[in-house]
């Protein structure tokens, strides 16, 4: 089966209205092994729409339409429809009643304009939308293609994808899908990564593994398609396989984890807290991660010190240092990293000093240069006699971050959080495996 998609609504088409529902739609289409051939966006003219209607639908053999069915002039969905196949508005008296029991059980008065709603393009389905009062619609076409009309509303939309185009889906897959694996990767360039993965083309197909870069993070995708038991038998091999080629930089096979959440997680597990200290990010690593839920219980708090002065003051990097290499070096990482440690008293401390940009770089330290720096206990269990009499490890990295001042930031802030994961998963190969991030 192959499917198109119109997203109807003039805000689509400027800066200010991202369009998520083409992205539901999307995904729904996936999971049951639909090829989509098209993606548009039409504005709220008539004309527009039925333009499209008109070249897309005996192209495809299901279009889904999402937009333009509320009960305001600019909703215009109803008659461009109507028009592409050259059919009536005829009105629908049980949907009218409904959306008028839907206003009366609010205790308000439904006004005038709602009636349009009620008005269907002749020889529809009516859908009946359970979260609004724009029902939905679904249309045979001459010629056997099959065309959906959903509210726009994403809410309502979630709704509708769930009552009626998923089951109309499964019907037609004969119980074949499509699903996705995913395996996260931390801090590998983007062609790095695809030297290591590349003998899993030609063992699973180069179509079924899809790389989705960004900043200082790789999504491998994995698709399989077919019965349950199958696709997850080939999920399952694919994911092994990705997995031990990419090797530790994977930080989680879980699509719902960020690197911030895993690296909590394993803080968590071994008892141990954390603190920051923190210069051309601004606060950024502990932004990440306090947007984790529970991260009170191993994160305690950071301090952003911009400048020289309150580098020294409030972590306690030592005004010699400072002035011997600058902030921006790899003693001044150190310091600000076990400074920050023994200021909170907490088990590990990062240090990141930079210039991100756009100005401040020399010669010797450009825009996008960045030093980070992790220091933890050697090993040994928290609060066990050898941790504690033990000299904490340090790890440093120095890197040149490429692009604009909050991909630097950003970069910076997964690069940290991923020296502190490799720290706690293996303290005595750390030094040599953060020499190769990056490169």
């Amino acid at each position: 089966m192959q499917a198109a998609i119109l997203a109807v609504g003039s805000e689509l088409l400027g800066t200010d209205r991202l369009d998520t529902n083409s992205l539901k739609l999307t995904a729904a289409l996936a999971r049951y092994g639909v090829a989509l051939r098209r993606k548009a966006v039409a504005g709220d003219s008539e004309a527009e729409i039925a333009a499209e209607l008109a070249a897309v639908l005996p192209r495809v053999d299901l279009v889904l339409v999402t937009g333009g069915l509320g009960p305001t002039a600019d909703d215009v969905t109803r008659e461009a429809v109507a028009a592409a196949l050259g059919r009536r508005l005829v009105f629908d008296q049980a949907t009218f009643a409904r959306i008028e029991h839907r206003f009366q059980a609010i205790g308000l008065r439904m006004p005038a304009v709602n009636r349009r709603q009620a008005e269907v393009v002749e020889g529809a389905e009516l859908l009946p939308n359970a979260n609004g009062t724009a029902p939905g619609m679904r249309i045979a076409v001459p010629g056997g293609a099959v065309l959906y009309l959903f509210p726009g509303v994403p809410f309502e939309l979630d709704g509708m994808i769930a009552a009626y185009l998923e089951p109309w889906l499964a019907e037609r897959s004969g119980g074949a899908a499509a699903e996705t694996a995913v395996l996260k990767v931390a801090c590998v360039p983007e062609s790095t990564l695809e030297e290591r993965i590349a003998p899993a083309y030609a063992e699973f197909g180069r179509e079924a593994i899809t790389i989705l870069a960004q900043p200082g993070e790789i999504r491998l995708q994995m698709t399989a398609t077919g019965r349950e038991p199958e696709r997850r038998r080939c999920l399952a091999a694919m994911s092994r396989r990705l997995a031990e080629l990419a090797g530790d930089a994977v930080f989680t096979d879980r699509d719902g984890d960020t690197l911030e959440s895993v690296v909590g997680e394993l803080l968590r597990q071994r008892g141990r807290t954390l603190s920051v200290a923190e210069s051309c990010t601004g606060g950024l690593v502990a932004e990440r991660l306090t947007r984790v839920p529970g991260s009170s219980d191993y994160f305690l708090g950071g301090v952003v010190a911009y400048t020289d002065e309150l580098k020294t003051r409030l972590v306690g990097v030592p005004e010699t240092l400072l002035a011997a290499h600058g902030a921006v070096s790899e003693p001044v990482a150190r310091a600000l990293a076990l400074g920050v440690r023994r200021a909170l008293a907490t088990d590990y401390g990062i240090g990141v000093t930079g210039v991100a940009g756009p100005g401040g770089g020399s010669a010797e330290k450009p825009v996008g240069t960045v030093h980070l720096a992790v220091a933890g206990p050697a090993g040994g269990p928290p609060e066990s006699p050898e941790d504690a009499a033990s000299e904490p490890v340090v790890v440093h990295r120095r890197v040149r971050f490429p692009g604009d001042r909050e991909r630097v930031r950003r970069q910076a802030s997964q690069l940290a959080l991923e020296m502190l994961r490799r720290l706690l998963l293996a303290p005595s190969e750390v030094p040599a495996a953060a020499e190769a991030l990056w490169r």
